[in-house]
């Protein structure tokens, strides 16, 4: 459809591509910019009653994960689930400012009230359209969900909904102390967690903690994985003790480690006493070697045989679709116990030989003793050298004793090399000073 033939409720444009008039993606649309303002009503008894919010613009995050501002003025069209731009995009930064509102991330859950009756609802979705014979976009719609108790005490059908004129609600401009997340995580159903992270990251504080909150823990744990230290902080701080510690059970041991090192002493211990104890071990032993080693850095959770074991079973357990893909790259053999710390480690089987084998063959017959695994002292220069030389993903980590303790993969080395902000913009390279779009570069700092 075209841009001004009918109107497009919000939530159907999150996560849609965009693209420029050759066909080529921009990026991915993850909230609409707008601007409250309020009109005195006209019979003079509703002073606080708001008009339609102009449309400025979309953030638009692009392939870099650096999120822009793309001008309503530049939308051509939103036809068969894409946004169509005039092919100038600004590629400065998306920052916002004080008198914006962000559609997706605040106004959706928000409380407000019906004009005529007075009643209380939540706000699910909002929609815009252009105004006739102009660039300009507005809100003209809003979809609400009655609370379950009318004016005056009436029970009314839980989940009742109704679509109405922006002018028979009031209250967008208020501010709201609790505010729900349900509509918004619906948003979230078809994301990847770091892009969970990144929709969080540029949220206000109030807000990101409303919405992680409203996270299940599994979910929660893997979008904290993908926040900045400061945000997973903030967050774990606001949940209840027992919640936190749920979700650090949840997280991979050596996140959760990471995490935990960020807190005071006190708080830490405090949160470990209430993990799981099988959950808490391995991460205290993560947090006993010195920051920046193979140990610290490691998981303690890598696939590990025992030699008597199939290549069969070794592809299964390298199928599981919860690893990442340096842990899935090779599996580890050892005598029982096969649980970190395990039996005498005996070499690694990697990816590339399962799949030229036999499912029968077993996996202590095709072991490789060459890798010399590292032990948990090793420093950060030494391992990323490792991995470099042996144009390997992940390499062992093994005590003394010849015991297992975990792997050191290439995206914990990373962590460590990058900038500690470089989860902020993952788009660092390109240029603050650049731009093609006059326009946007006006708007944001150009």
């Amino acid at each position: 459809m075209a841009a001004g033939s009918s109107r497009v409720f919000v939530s159907h444009l999150a996560g849609i591509a965009v693209f420029d008039p050759n066909g080529d993606q921009v990026g991915r649309v993850r909230d609409v910019v707008v601007m409250l303002r309020d009109q005195p009503g006209s019979d003079g008894d509703r002073p606080g009653r708001e008009r339609p919010p102009s449309v400025l613009g979309l953030v638009v995050e692009v392939v870099s994960r650096r999120r822009v501002f793309l001008p309503m003025t530049r939308v051509t069209g939103v036809e068969s689930g894409q946004v169509i731009t005039t092919g100038v995009v600004n590629m400065r930064r998306f920052e916002q400012r004080p008198a914006e509102t962000l559609v997706l991330g605040e106004l959706l859950d928000r409380r407000v009230t019906l004009v005529e009756t007075d009643e209380q609802a939540a706000v699910l979705d909002v929609a815009i359209q252009q105004l006739p014979g102009r660039r300009d976009w507005q809100i003209d719609k809003v979809f609400v969900r009655r609370t379950p108790r009318g004016k005056g005490g009436a029970l009314r059908r839980r989940g009742e909904t109704l679509t109405v004129e922006w002018s028979a609600v009031t209250g967008f401009a208020l501010e709201e102390k609790e505010q729900g997340a349900a509509t918004l995580l619906a948003t979230f159903e078809r994301m990847r967690p770091a892009d969970i992270a990144n929709t969080l990251h540029h949220l206000s504080a109030k807000r990101r903690v409303e919405v992680a909150a409203a996270l299940d823990d599994d979910r929660l744990a893997d979008v904290l994985e993908e926040l900045p230290e400061d945000d997973q902080v903030e967050i774990l701080d606001e949940l209840r003790d027992e919640r936190a510690a749920d979700v650090l059970e949840a997280m991979d041991p050596d996140d959760a480690a990471d995490l935990l090192s960020e807190l005071a002493e006190q708080d830490k211990e405090r949160l470990l006493q209430l993990m799981r104890p099988q959950d808490a071990a391995p991460v205290r032993r993560l947090l006993s070697y010195e920051e920046g080693t193979a140990g610290n850095m490691m998981t303690t959770e890598p696939i590990v045989l025992q030699p008597d074991d199939t290549v069969a079973l070794a592809l299964a357990r390298v199928r599981n679709a919860d690893l990442s893909a340096p842990l899935a790259a090779q599996v580890f053999v050892c005598r029982p116990p096969d649980e970190t710390p395990t039996g005498k480690y005996l070499g690694v089987v990697h990816f590339q030989r399962l799949l030229r084998d036999p499912p029968f063959t077993l996996v202590g017959s095709i072991v490789d003793t060459d890798l010399r695994p590292l032990p948990p002292e090793t420093t950060l220069p030494s391992v990323s050298s490792y991995l470099a030389t042996y144009n390997i993903v992940a390499a062992p980590v093994v005590d003394d004793g010849g015991h297992l303790l975990g792997a050191v993969t290439v995206d914990d080395v990373l962590d460590q090399l990058l900038p500690d902000d470089w989860r902020d913009d993952a788009a660092r390279e390109l240029s603050d000073s650049g731009g093609r779009d006059a326009e946007g570069g006006i708007r944001h700092g150009g």
